[in-house]
């Protein structure tokens, strides 16, 4: 069978914008937020009533302000340091003020000041048990169940339990902060006794002062009484450094160690330098004694030649006596024989100058000897001495440095000693006149006006939340609701024609729906019944639309009102045959009221019953066909050929015929007459059919071969729509008024 669809759409439906996750619809967001604005309006009117109830029953606090200024101290007036910036040491140290402000030390001296603990407003004594006291009834319940005995658990509160509660919600109700970059501090007390909170302010910031002034006598008198005990220990340590020194002098004998040290350090330096010359003597002597040594076996003659010998005037003086007898002996050689008298005598007289010499440097190597020796006994002497002189020089210095030790053990012992004096005759003197580094610039007064709660920003706050909810509110609602709200709706979700819309008719008209058209009462949906005729007979000129079943998703969508009244307007043209196809759940009977028992479309089928006892004539041109009896059996007597036979047997007679079917989701009998018909007609119910149920049974029916002409939205509501501006001026080009409507 040809489908009625048009040849550019296809199925499943294409994607929209919806599907497009950067797409916002912005109409669609306006729309959901303007159907239900008076949701809306009636949820902001109701929390900001209930919340403006709420904050006129709320007792008004009142905060009372002091002003303070807290200075930074300073040892030195004049203080040659690096300069740094010291910003990040004030701002801390003005933290440290302001946690001493709150701690909780102040906070009971204000109680006990000012005798809150007897104070209505802090005494849990005084004040009003809640409806419903939780922690008491957790606390019996505990007790039970331990099995103690409840008279001990209610046990009245101690003074020091009433101190410690009315110290702690006195310390939540102050407040403190730095003003600015400033060194004022701001204290801030909020009570419902306005005039209490002023005095509390004050007796906050008085009781800093006086704390203050309390730790700094205190820490004074403890640093006294400190400085004395070390005093006596330090007088102890230097009387004992000092007798250490002295006992050390008696018993090395000390006088004048820097004397001592004098004298013994000359002698040491005159004994060097005599060694210095010794050992150059003893080096000189040294080597002539080697010389002598080397030669000693090479003759006297050779010795002789010795630098050391032949410098020694006596040899010099022998050497030119016996050079003098050697040339004379000679020159008489020369002149005489070798017996001549004078030649012999010549001779005698060199040999008497050779001894003599050689005498004489014997003499000579014998005291090189001798010189040697002395200048190597010499040295050792010296040495010896040095050695001496320099053991007695390190002695001393060891004693002189044992002597500094103690003196310095003796002087800074003093030096502490006397430092420990002066700083404790100071702490003495100064420790009565300590002074506060605080001191209150502006006392608090009474305010004047409550500062909490503030009526007008919880109202504009409550109003905004709950107008913030109501709008998400009706967004997820929107989101959630999953059905169809327009043509648009439709279209972009099935793929499908709207042959028109039915608008919603008034809840006394129910009953009447199938009779509007008929009856002609509301005019509004008349036209609208005209549209979908117009609609379907325009669908598809190429071939009549004779048998047309109209079908919905599921029960109650008004597929069976529809097909009444599409009936009554078919029939205004031409001749048309309603049939009762819902063998399951027939409607035809009831709201034509036909005669229980009337037989019909069942009976027909069966072959109980002729067509002509079946079919009921209501109108010149409209016949009816009602269900008949409900047979236990409906979808095999629709899938009988008895069924298409009779069709066929009418087509003659009726230019058209509706098929008032079963929903597509409750029975397959749909998908089965549509393969008998020309068109399906789809009922949809606006905000009310789920647009998965809706394209399910769309599906179905295509893949069963249907032709699927329109949908048909149901049940609009019109004047929301119009103020939507989807149906603005639908109808008013008719010529029809709401007001006639």
């Amino acid at each position: 069978m040809n489908s009625s669809i048009r040849p550019d759409r296809t199925w499943p439906p294409m994607p929209s914008n919806d599907d497009d996750p950067d797409y916002v619809d912005l109409k669609r967001i306006w729309n959901a937020l303007w159907s239900r604005k008076w949701s809306i309006i009636a949820l902001v009117v109701v929390v900001t009533m209930l919340t403006t109830l709420a904050v006129m029953q709320m007792t008004p606090v009142y905060t009372a302000k002091a002003t303070m200024m807290i200075e930074t101290k300073s040892d030195q007036l004049v203080a040659f340091q690096r300069v740094d910036d010291n910003s990040r040491t004030v701002n801390e140290y003005m933290q440290t003020q302001l946690g001493l402000m709150t701690s909780r030390g102040v906070a009971e001296r204000v109680v006990r000041e000012l005798n809150l603990t007897e104070h209505p407003e802090f005494d849990p004594r005084q004040q009003d048990e809640p409806l419903i006291d939780l922690r008491g009834m957790l606390s019996r319940a505990k007790a039970s169940f331990l099995g103690d005995d409840l008279s001990e658990a209610a046990t009245p509160l101690t003074e020091a339990q009433i101190m410690d509660a009315v110290t702690r919600d006195f310390m939540s109700r102050i407040s403190v902060g730095v003003e600015g970059k400033s060194q004022l501090v701001s204290i801030r007390v909020a009570m419902a006794d306005r005039l209490t909170a002023a005095q509390a302010a004050n007796e906050l910031g008085e009781s800093f002062i006086e704390s203050q002034l309390e730790a700094q006598m205190e820490m004074s008198m403890s640093a006294t009484s400190w400085m004395n005990e070390r005093l006596t220990e330090l007088r102890a340590s230097l009387q004992e450094a000092e007798n250490r020194l002295q006992a050390y002098r008696e018993q090395e004998g000390l006088v004048d160690v820097d004397g001592v040290q004098t004298v013994s350090a000359n002698e040491l330096s005159l004994t060097g330098d005599r060694m210095i010359d010794a050992r150059r003597q003893r080096a000189e002597a040294e080597s002539q004694w080697r010389q002598v040594q080397a030669s000693k076996d090479q003759g006297w003659e050779r010795l002789a030649s010795i630098p050391a010998v032949l410098g020694h005037p006596l040899i010099q003086q022998f050497k030119a006596e016996q050079a003098r007898a050697r040339s004379k002996v000679e020159e008489l050689s020369r002149r005489y024989g070798n017996r001549h008298p004078a030649m012999e005598a010549a001779r005698s007289d060199l040999a008497a100058a050779t001894a003599s010499l050689r005498g004489q440097v014997e003499q000579v190597i014998a005291g090189i000897e001798r010189n040697y020796q002395l200048a190597v006994a010499n040295e050792n002497s010296l040495r010896n001495s040095f050695e001496a002189n320099k053991e007695q020089i390190q002695d001393i210095s060891r004693k002189e440095f044992r002597v500094r030790e103690l003196q310095r053990d003796v002087e800074s012992n003093r030096q502490l000693y006397e430092t420990f004096m002066t700083r404790l005759r100071e702490t003495t003197a100064t420790q009565d006149l300590n002074t506060a580094n605080a001191r209150i610039v502006d006392t608090a007064l009474p305010p004047a006006r409550p500062s909490a709660p503030n009526t007008k920003l919880l109202i504009l706050i409550a109003a905004f939340v709950s107008l913030i909810a109501g709008v998400a509110f009706a967004l997820i609602s929107d989101i959630l609701n999953n059905t169809f709200k327009s043509t648009e709706d439709v279209e972009s979700n099935l793929n499908l024609p709207v042959l028109g819309i039915v608008p919603l008719v008034a809840r006394k008209q129910e009953k009447q729906v199938p009779h509007l058209f008929e009856r002609g009462d509301d005019l509004r949906f008349c036209e609208a019944i005209r549209t979908i005729r117009t609609s379907v007979m325009l669908s598809d000129m190429s071939r009549p639309q004779k048998v047309i079943v109209i079908t919905s998703s599921v029960p109650g969508e008004g597929k069976s009102s529809v097909a009444a009244n599409m009936a009554f307007a078919l029939s205004q043209l031409q001749r048309v045959l309603l049939i009762d196809a819902d063998l399951r759940r027939p409607t035809l009977a009831r709201n034509f009221d036909f005669p229980v028992g009337t037989p019909g479309l069942a009976n027909l089928i069966s072959g109980t019953a002729k067509v002509e006892d079946c079919i009921q004539t209501v109108d010149s041109q409209l016949d009816m066909l009602t269900a008949g009896a409900v047979p236990p059996n409906p979808l095999e007597l629709l899938a009988s050929p008895r069924f298409a036979k009779f069709l066929e047997r009418v087509k003659d007679r009726y230019d058209h015929i509706l098929i008032d079917s079963p929903p597509t989701q409750a029975v397959s009998d749909a998908v089965l007459m549509a393969t008998h018909s020309d068109s399906v007609i789809y009922v949809i119910k606006s905000e009310s059919t789920s647009i998965s149920m809706a394209q399910k049974g769309v599906g179905q029916l295509l893949q069963g071969g249907a032709s699927i002409v329109g949908v048909v939205l149901n049940q609009v509501d019109v004047k929301k729509a119009a103020k939507k501006g989807e149906y603005s001026g639908y109808y008013d080009h008719y010529g029809y008024s709401e007001a006639k409507a």
